[in-house]
C-alpha cells in the first residue's frame, strides 16, 4: 500500500505484553488542515474465512477502471493485481482498495 501511495508510512512497534508486536500504519492525506481528506476512500474485503475467492490470471478484477487496486495472495507472494497481471499469475483475491 505504501508503494501504491495509499499509506504514508508504517512501523512495527512492541506491544504492552512481552512478545506482542503491533503494526502502526500512518494513512496519507491531501489538502490543508481543515480540508484534509484521506487518499484511501474505500476498502472491500473479498475473501473471508467462510468463502475464499480465487481468480485466474486472465480474470484479475479491475477496481474503479484502474484507479484502485486489488490485493492478491499468489504463489509468488502477496501483490497487487497489476503486478500479478505482469507476472502472469492468479491467486486468492484478498481485498479491493480505492
Amino acid at each position: 500500500l505504501k508503494s501504491e501511495g495509499f499509506v504514508e508510512n508504517f512501523e512495527v512497534v512492541d506491544g504492552e505484553r512481552i512478545g506482542q508486536r503491533m503494526l502502526r500504519v500512518r494513512l496519507k492525506y491531501i489538502g490543508e488542515r481543515r480540508e484534509r481528506r484521506s487518499i484511501l476512500t474505500g476498502l472491500e474485503r473479498i475473501s473471508k474465512p467462510g468463502r475464499r475467492v480465487y481468480t485466474g490470471k486472465q480474470d484479475i478484477p479491475w477496481v474503479l477502471s484502474g484507479m484502485g487496486i486489488s490485493i492478491l495472495s499468489t504463489s509468488k507472494g502477496v501483490m497487487t493485481g497489476r503486478e500479478a497481471r505482469k507476472l502472469g499469475v492468479g491467486g486468492e483475491v484478498v481485498c479491493k482498495i480505492w
